[in-house]
């Protein structure tokens, strides 16, 4: 849903690669995948390219602050050369939201260049970063993207490759990653063990393409191919795609937000489509609390889907609520708490016409702090709705997150200081039920999950 600042829950990042063997330009490909990904970071954003048939430490980048159409605009992309390259698009959960931390990050050490695109976070950065700095190294960010970029210089001196010193880099850090690394002569995936962060393959004629989500092979015209499998190391050269899968494991933990709310709904991960998940999210809703009401509809944009399953699911015809304006941009999203009902207002207005005298089912994905929920409660029974009954497609937030997903610590968090019932009584709902923890993997075809948020219990050792 559109949140309040302090209400949104940030997704990290999103990033995007491509190899053009036949040496068509890559900037403009890479930024129609950005912004397709746009929803996963809406900071900063930048590419990275070379020439792979050019002089080896020829790596032209352009990033900034701002969405993908306001930093990657065509006079500069234009001035990007070169057929592989990375982009990215960026929410900070580590380091400050300001240029210098924006990515690709391009590092030049003694064997070469590289460009680095991360989405996730790690949780043994400090201990690496203390590490790296009693060698001599440097730091100009705060980010986690760094370290490991400092971390594949490092081993990359005694090793003969570049993909060597990523599978050494790989097996020293510990958290979520999805990264694509742009070697001179070499296009580079590497996922987590774990499987937490989201990459996938894709093709377009004879060009090889990296995303964090399907959507954007989509946005481009190419063809998916396959989900980079958690430990993989993927390499593509004029070679052909090389596959290392020496960092699998047998544990994985995949992160259930993704088909909850960060991931955009036309994509499929790890062989799940996001629209299935959401819909059979709503009807598990649906079974273990069910409501007498007139109409069904969902929090503009990612309850919608949700609702829809829980209106196939219990009878209940649904239909829209609200109208979203479009056209409201960031700087609406205020900080007091009166500017921020009102940008509320301004983004979503009521269909009186559609709520009036009706009990209402509304779903939504999460409840952070409950402003948002609250507001739009509100203004249901302002428009002469009666009965709100409010169901939420995730489990109450408990527990703080550490793998890159912007969820605060527990003082912040409502559900980890008021009951259920309570929290009914703060958003001013007739009634309020939550996904179960156990009826998650239902969601998604008993796919591994991490869902250490609700439940405290972490797939690695912190």
């Amino acid at each position: 849903m559109d949140r309040t600042a302090e209400e949104r829950i940030k997704e990290e990042c999103g990033v995007f690669g491509i190899f053009n063997p036949d040496g068509t330009e890559a900037a403009s490909t890479i930024s129609y995948g950005l912004a397709s990904l746009q929803h996963r970071g809406q900071e900063s954003c930048g590419i990275a390219v070379c020439d792979t048939e050019g002089p080896k430490g020829n790596m032209n980048v352009h990033k900034g602050m701002g969405l993908v159409h306001e930093v990657l605009k065509e006079k500069n992309l234009a001035k990007l050369k070169g057929n592989l390259g990375v982009g990215h698009v960026r929410y900070s959960t580590t380091g400050a939201a300001v240029l210098h931390n924006a990515q690709p990050l391009v590092l030049n050490y003694i064997k070469g260049t590289l460009a680095l695109a991360h989405n996730g976070n790690l949780v043994n950065t400090e201990e690496l970063r203390e590490e790296l700095a009693r060698t001599g190294a440097i730091f100009q960010t705060t980010t986690d993207s760094e370290v490991i970029a400092y971390e594949i210089a490092r081993a990359r001196v005694h090793t003969k490759t570049v993909e060597e010193a990523i599978r050494q880099t790989a097996s020293r850090i510990k958290g979520a990653y999805g990264i694509v690394i742009a070697s001179p002569r070499k296009l580079i995936g590497v996922r987590d063990p774990l499987g937490l962060k989201p990459l996938c393959l894709g093709k377009k004629g004879d060009s090889c393409i990296l995303a964090s989500e399907s959507c954007a092979l989509s946005a481009v015209g190419a063809q998916f191919i396959r989900d980079i499998l958690p430990g993989e190391i993927v390499t593509i050269s004029r070679k052909g795609i090389f596959s290392d899968l020496h960092l699998q494991q047998e544990q994985h933990a995949h992160c259930i937000f993704e088909y909850i709310y960060f991931a955009r709904l036309d994509s499929t991960l790890d062989k799940i489509p996001v629209y299935t998940s959401r819909k059979k999210a709503g009807a598990a809703l649906a079974k273990v609390w069910p409501a007498k009401a007139d109409l069904v509809t969902g929090v503009p944009d990612s309850g919608i889907t949700a609702a829809q399953g829980y209106a196939e699911e219990s009878g209940i015809p649904f239909g829209p609520a609200f109208y979203k304006n479009s056209y409201v941009g960031r700087t609406f999203i205020k900080p007091a708490q009166k500017e921020r009902e009102a940008g509320v207002r301004l983004k979503l207005s009521v269909l009186k016409q559609a709520v009036h005298g009706k009990d209402i089912v509304l779903v939504d994905d999460s409840i952070v702090r409950g402003t948002t929920i609250s507001n739009l409660i509100r203004l249901l029974k302002q428009a002469g709705a009666g009965k709100v009954h409010v169901r939420i497609s995730s489990p109450p937030f408990l527990y703080p997150c550490y793998f890159g997903t912007d969820i605060p610590s527990n003082r912040q968090l409502l559900a980890a200081s008021h009951s259920a019932e309570e929290i009914r009584q703060l958003i001013g709902a007739d009634s309020l039920g939550y996904m179960r923890v156990e009826d998650l993997p239902s969601t998604v075809d008993g796919l591994p999950l991490c869902t250490a948020c609700f439940d405290g219990h972490y797939p690695m050792e912190l």
